[in-house]
């Protein structure tokens, strides 16, 4: 992994002393030309990995927010391979998440999943309702391939299952911040700086947080005790409401938020 993308991006990081900023956003929304313009002006804007919702019509992870950017990119005709095709057609030159749910992969054929979204730039996969160890065959198809698999955690994981998660894992370990379904919160739990360290202490992989982080203030707190930033609700909405203009102006404030030299 010392060559791959999301290895290079984390070591650019770390030299820098910050954390990293992760932007999400829906493939396809709000229209799949504007989607294009999104992916490139949030990483001209100090994204240094991009999260792509691949839109699937049962995303029960998800809040409000990303169902309705969702349902919408699925009634413009969105599919995995018109994902793909739009991932290719941005070139971007951060690594690409593609964040998405079991089914819409299983569908499209593991094997050609994976070689198709290496082929079209993406760098790693999220499946959202898929534990780690729920099926050794996908977990070896994926691990066999260029994508990193990112495991995904929640704060009530304990011990021994947390061990088992992250356990061959690659790319980055991805914190949920609180129990739940996506979508912008008030505040940073009291206790998230507890739950990043038990995370950090079964492995060496780096720990982003994301759900319900959606201000520069939450960023920057946020920031000062994981590795990386997730921001995706606030952005889907800014993008909804103001266009790219609006989602420039977020990710930027986010950017410097989390570039701010740790203490």
């Amino acid at each position: 992994m010392s060559d791959h993308p999301i290895a290079a991006r984390w070591r650019l990081v770390r030299e820098e002393h910050r954390a990293a900023l992760i932007p999400y956003l829906t493939a396809g929304y709000p229209t799949p030309p504007r989607a294009v313009e999104a992916l490139r002006v949030v990483e001209a804007a100090g994204a240094d990995f991009i999260e792509v919702g691949i839109p699937f019509s049962d995303p029960l992870a998800d809040g409000v927010t990303i169902q309705r950017s969702t349902q919408a990119a699925l009634e413009q005709g969105m599919t995995v391979a018109r994902v793909l095709e739009l991932v290719e057609r941005a070139a971007l030159s951060v690594p690409v998440i593609l964040m998405t749910y079991l089914n819409p992969v299983l569908a499209y054929g593991v094997e050609r999943f994976v070689a198709d979204a290496h082929t079209a730039g993406a760098s790693g996969l999220l499946l959202t309702d898929f534990p780690a160890g729920a099926d050794p065959t996908i977990e070896q198809a994926v691990g066999a391939s260029a994508l990193a698999l990112i495991p995904l955690i929640a704060p009530t994981t304990g011990p021994e299952r947390l061990a088992r998660a992250v356990a061959g894992a690659r790319g980055f370990v991805y914190l949920i911040s609180r129990l739940g379904t996506t979508g912008a919160r008030d505040d940073v739990p009291a206790d998230l700086a507890t739950h990043v360290r038990r995370v950090q202490a079964v492995t060496a992989l780096p720990v982003a947080v994301g759900f319900g982080i959606g201000t520069a203030a939450q960023a920057r707190a946020t920031a000062r005790v994981a590795d990386g930033v997730v921001v995706g609700s606030a952005l889907v909405t800014a993008l909804g409401t103001g266009g790219t203009a609006a989602a420039e102006h977020l990710v930027r404030a986010l950017a410097v938020a989390v570039r701010e030299e740790r203490r």
